[in-house]
């Protein structure tokens, strides 16, 4: 008996002592949480219920020279519809009322919609997928749909939303506004106005605590923000878009026509460097061409004959040769160092003056002016490419600019015999169109080589941030009289040369055509086809090149053929002359033989009535107004389906006329 209450006294002391030291345990354990580790598990607890929630800043805008917008951000959103979430008696009593409703946005039957919803609810599909990319209006019209309007717990509705990037006026400069992304291995890069003026667009992103509720719903956990975002700037570009509309489709006209792998199209403003139209047209493998590569910046190539204004610069400077000295074209053909420089005519030229020889392109008084002159000297001759920048990678405002190639004596690896004269006519050398283009502009502006610039300024709402003025690169090529006399022989070119049928007596002109071989192989020979000028020729505005490679030889492949009719179908788009004061009183809608002859379509512009413009492009229709002294009002984008005044009505100057455009 005595060993039994022994036994349980002692289990009881054990069980009691058991128990306090595991109260005790508690309580140690406790004061460590409480007192040691307390500042820990609180942080966890707030990341729990707490977050920092990141505000993305409004990347701004980018804006054309004439206010257009080029590039914004808008909402993109996802549809889905959680199946699993209404009641039963909800979705059957709404699944019809849906399902007509979202058969007019889909453009799908009812009953097709019916059968996903369904389908969906059976599957107990809680994510079904029913449209990516919809706009905001789009999100706000199907919110209110039935069911959905019940929001997303009882509804089913999901909206997944995402800010893009967004190019109003469509896919024209698109290279050149660009992009920046993040690529499959999560580097952020990009290309254009976008990626070299991120800094500015981007603004800052700013931050707000939150805190979670019911349902894993999470609200603001004040008022006002920890960190108000700021929203980025807008660029302003010196894109013209009617400008840039008219050298788009000039281009891809003429790539379509011939054929042609790719080419590109640059218009500047000859005194400030402004670029107002840069066109990049590739070939995909489908045969459709689209703006992929920067080719007016970057892809560096030798230039052919358009090289030649740099030769004749060097003898006109140098007092070697003036256009008046003869030279003998030597029955079209001459030998140097075991290699022929032919002429494009058989037979060449007989004797000829320097200007002629320019003006018809011949390769072999070119490359005997340079060689009789330079060959004991070639760095004199270098040193009017030099000057002219031609060397070096043009310090744009854009990334991407392409490393021109110039040979040089110095280094004896990379110089032949047959550098000199070869460069004289355009071979042996690399230089992008810009290059080119920004050679002939200096020419243009007497002299003086201004820098290109893509972007005018940077603007906070109306506020100017930053400027960026027209930049003098060079300020003397040449000579002012020096470029007076290749003005001359340059305008010459298409009066009289191998431009001459890009001839109006109406419209001066001047420029140089170039074609040079990019392949020798007799069975597959490819050519790049150029011209490279100004306009108008007697009081020069605007500078443009136009570069086309691999056009097909069976419909032509020289500068003049090819790539000509584009500069002279923007030319004469952008800036007309005073045309025929003929009176029409009624003209109808433009027919394919007007669009093909702007003569007679410029001096249409200048009646005195109104014209019918339904059925033409919209910009068509705006520079005839415009031309007219008129303003234009339009909505849409497209080609003219409806006009607010009667065609053939009295023109009154800065009268307003609406245009509904699809």
């Amino acid at each position: 008996m005595e060993m039994n209450q022994s036994y349980h006294a002692k289990r009881f002391y054990f069980i009691v002592s058991l128990m306090l030291l595991m109260g005790l345990g508690i309580v140690v354990k406790l004061v460590n949480i409480q007192l040691v580790e307390g500042d820990h598990y609180r942080e966890i607890a707030k990341q729990r219920t707490v977050k920092t929630h990141t505000i993305p800043a409004n990347r701004g805008n980018i804006y054309s020279s004439d206010g257009s917008l080029l590039a914004t951000s808008i909402p993109s959103y996802t549809i889905r519809f959680d199946a699993l979430a209404p009641k039963q008696e909800d979705f059957d009593a709404n699944v019809d009322a849906l399902s007509d409703s979202l058969s007019t946005l889909l453009q799908k039957s009812k009953y097709e919609v019916k059968n996903e919803l369904i389908k969906a609810r059976n599957q107990k599909n809680r994510f079904l997928l029913l449209a990516r990319k919809r706009s905001y209006t789009d999100y706000m019209r199907m919110k209110k749909f039935p069911l959905f309007n019940k929001g997303p717990y009882k509804g089913g509705f999901i909206a997944e939303q995402k800010v893009v990037r967004e190019h109003p006026i469509g896919l024209v400069a698109e290279r050149t506004i660009g992009y920046e992304r993040i690529d499959e291995n999560g580097n952020l890069n990009g290309k254009g106005i976008e990626w070299s003026f991120k800094d500015f667009l981007n603004g800052k992103d700013g931050t707000q605590l939150m805190q979670k509720m019911a349902k894993g719903q999470w609200k603001p956990l004040r008022d006002e923000n920890e960190l108000e975002p700021q929203d980025g700037l807008d660029v302003i570009s010196t894109i013209d878009v009617y400008m840039q509309d008219i050298a788009h489709h000039a281009l891809l006209d003429q790539l379509v026509k011939h054929d042609a792998d790719h080419g590109c199209v640059v218009v500047m403003e000859t005194k400030t460097g402004y670029v107002k139209a840069i066109s990049n047209l590739g070939r995909d493998k489908d045969g459709n061409y689209f703006e992929t590569v920067n080719y007016a910046i970057n892809e560096a190539h030798e230039p052919g004959s358009t090289f030649k204004l740099v030769s004749m610069m060097a003898l006109l400077e140098d007092n070697l040769a003036d256009t008046s000295t003869v030279f003998n074209s030597n029955g079209g053909e001459i030998i140097l160092y075991n290699r022929k420089i032919k002429d494009s005519r058989k037979g060449g030229y007989g004797k000829i003056s320097l200007g002629k020889a320019f003006e018809v392109s011949s390769n072999t008084v070119i490359v005997q002016a340079i060689q009789n002159n330079y060959k004991n000297n070639p760095k004199g001759f270098l040193k009017h490419v030099y000057q002219s920048k031609l060397h070096e990678p043009l310090d744009l405002q854009i990334q991407g600019a392409g490393v021109p190639f110039v040979p040089t004596p110095d280094n004896k690896n990379r110089w032949y015999g047959t550098s000199l004269p070869w460069m004289a006519w355009g071979y042996g050398v690399s230089i992008t169109p810009l290059h080119t283009l920004t050679m002939y502009n200096a020419i243009a502006n007497n002299g003086v080589m201004v820098k290109p610039l893509f972007v005018k300024e940077v603007k906070e709402w109306n506020q100017t941030i930053k400027k960026f003025p027209p930049t003098v690169i060079q300020s003397r090529v040449c000579s002012p009289e020096t470029a007076q006399k290749l003005k001359g022989v340059m305008e010459n070119v298409v009066k009289k040369g191998t431009a001459s049928k890009l001839y109006s007596k109406d419209f001066p002109m001047a420029g140089k055509t170039g074609t040079a071989k990019n392949n020798y192989n007799q069975d597959d020979l490819h050519y790049v086809s150029s011209f490279v000028g100004y306009f108008p020729a007697n009081a020069p505005k605007y500078s443009c090149i136009v570069v086309i490679h691999k056009p097909s030889i069976q419909t032509g492949f020289y500068g003049a053929d090819v790539s000509g009719p584009v500069f002279k179908r923007i030319a004469q788009k952008v800036y007309t002359n005073t045309p025929s004061q003929n009176v029409i009183k009624k003209i109808d809608q433009v027919p394919v033989e007007v669009k093909n002859n702007y003569q007679k379509y410029y001096a249409k512009l200048h009646s005195k009535y109104l014209p019918n413009l339904i059925g033409m492009d919209v910009m068509d229709a705006i520079a005839i107004i415009e031309n007219l002294g008129m303003k234009a009002k339009i909505n849409g984008v497209g080609k003219v389906k409806k006009q607010s005044l009667e065609p053939g009505s009295n023109i009154q100057k800065n009268q307003v006329i609406y245009l509904e455009v699809s």
